[in-house]
């Protein structure tokens, strides 16, 4: 099979112009990791038949593969066209010729989330504690609530003590619960980063009436000051939100330039056939098995912010988020809209007839193909966890050379 060629120039100026496309990386997750382009998405080749269909629901959009020299793309190409994909280009040169043009190469995984989550914090200085002054918090029994942003599993893994899981989407409408007494310092944590200075300032931003600060690094930074965490914790947070936060939560998703349609619209954008619409149901997956729209995906709004390589990898298509109670789609889709996505949230639709049943689980890619996060599991070395911070501190000033982003803060 033949393929036709794009230029490292050419995908720059398709996301210049938020052209879809989708940029793959046809190796395994722990080479990826190693370096790609800021807006590429991994789909090792032989993941190709089990992701393709569900991240990839447009059988003609422009698809761009590439690899390192390891001779994956016509392979690649062979099984996408088995599954009726006809727009399916080769990187002319790979990723070597990206390196060669001078473009900007990218380490680890859901980078751009992470980088986005960077620029947040340079942008509108969001606020954060140390480990050290979070420990003397909780010796000195303050009036603190600690609220673990990550997925359930990771938080029942190891957790910040004391502190209760309401993952990232879930604080806008379980903080008023979770801290109902407007003097407690609210303290938002996750493993790294990211998910913490994102739940922070997204609790900010919808006008919380808490001080709210983020635990500066996570559960990486309580490690390296030395301090214990928990393990098997099972507390959850219950729905309550704090006065005035559905609609503020609202008000954020539009200033941020999210779209409120109906079922009509809905239609109407399912009908553009020339363009990517995927759909994510932001709830949590026991809201999901219960009662779904058909056709929408089950993804947290807290990490499909925080992965939106992997559930999105066509950079430049739709977005249309469901939420029964609006609040973590709204939310959610703020953040979305300002790492330039074209986002809407859809208006009700549950009074008619609902799917029920688990969400679809892609299944794992194999343990020695995995990329090891630095943030994850409990033996961790503590060198690769401070080379990661540090990685991370410098991807706002990687941003600005790589220049292609679109991002902007609120």
């Amino acid at each position: 099979m033949k393929l036709p060629t794009v230029t490292p120039a050419d995908i720059r100026r398709a996301l210049l112009l938020r052209e879809e496309n989708a940029l793959l990386d046809l190796r395994y997750e722990a080479a990826f990791a190693t370096g790609h382009p800021l807006f590429a998405a991994n789909m090792a080749v032989d993941r190709i038949a089990v992701e393709a269909e569900v991240r990839l629901p447009r059988k003609d959009v422009p698809i761009v593969l590439y690899d390192d020299g390891e001779g994956l793309v016509a392979s690649g190409a062979e099984r996408l066209a088995a599954l009726g994909y006809t727009n399916v280009g080769a990187l002319d040169g790979g990723l070597k010729a990206w390196r060669d043009a001078g473009f900007e190469v990218f380490e680890d995984v859901n980078s751009y989330s992470k980088a986005f989550g960077e620029l947040v914090e340079s942008r509108r200085h969001t606020p954060s504690l140390s480990a050290d002054e979070v420990a003397r918090l909780i010796a000195d029994k303050a009036n603190i609530a600690i609220l673990d942003v990550r997925r359930f599993d990771e938080y029942a893994t190891m957790n910040i003590p004391g502190s209760v899981s309401v993952p990232g989407a879930e604080l806008v409408l379980r903080a008023g619960q979770a801290a109902p007494d407007p003097e407690t310092t609210i303290i938002v944590n996750c493993a790294g980063r990211t998910r913490s200075i994102i739940g922070t300032q997204s609790l900010i931003n919808a006008g919380a009436p808490n001080r709210v600060r983020a635990l500066r690094n996570g559960t990486i930074g309580w490690t390296l000051a030395r301090h214990t965490l928990d393990h098997g914790a099972d507390r959850r947070g219950a729905i309550g939100p704090f006065e005035g936060g559905p609609a503020n939560a609202r008000d954020v998703a539009y200033r941020a330039g999210v779209r409120r349609i109906g079922a009509n619209e809905m239609s109407a954008l399912a009908a553009q056939t020339n363009r990517t619409l995927y759909r994510f149901d932001v709830r949590d997956a026991e809201d999901y098995a219960a009662g779904h729209l058909p056709g929408f995906r089950h993804y947290p709004g807290g990490q499909l912010v925080q992965e939106t390589d992997m559930a999105a990898p066509v950079r430049g298509a739709r977005i249309l988020l469901t939420d029964d109670k609006n609040i973590r789609a709204d939310m959610t889709a703020s953040w979305l809209a300002q790492m330039g996505w074209e986002v809407y949230v859809l208006e009700g639709g549950y009074d008619g007839a609902l799917d029920v049943g688990p969400p679809h689980v892609l299944p794992k890619p194999d343990p020695a193909h995995r990329y090891r996060r630095p943030y994850e599991g409990t033996d961790v070395a503590e060198a690769a966890m401070q080379a990661y911070l540090d990685w991370e501190y410098g991807l706002v000033e990687q941003l600005r050379r790589d220049g292609t982003h679109g991002f902007y803060v609120i």
